[in-house]
């Protein structure tokens, strides 16, 4: 597994398990973690796994900035992967 890989693997996980922590933190009413900070992690490789967590645990479902916009910024990332990919291929 490339260094790459293992990033994009963390990045994500890190994103799912976010998603659920500011969840449970709603709940409690508890300090929060940003919109900002949420898109943050997408926008550096996570959106994957913010998408899954925001659907796993049920929140931020209501924003559509975050219905539409995690899911547009994961097409972007793997559409951006597939051009880095087939320029060094060939």
């Amino acid at each position: 597994m490339t260094i790459l890989g293992i990033y994009l693997m963390v990045i994500n996980l890190i994103g799912f398990f976010i998603m659920g922590m500011d969840k449970k933190r709603a709940i409690r009413g508890a300090w929060r973690i940003s919109e900002a900070s949420l898109f943050s992690v997408a926008l550096i490789g996570g959106a994957l796994g913010c998408t899954l967590g925001m659907h796993f645990f049920h929140h931020k479902t209501k924003h559509w900035y975050f219905r539409y916009g995690l899911p547009a910024i994961f097409v972007v990332q793997v559409l951006f992967g597939i051009l880095i990919l087939s320029e060094i291929l060939f």
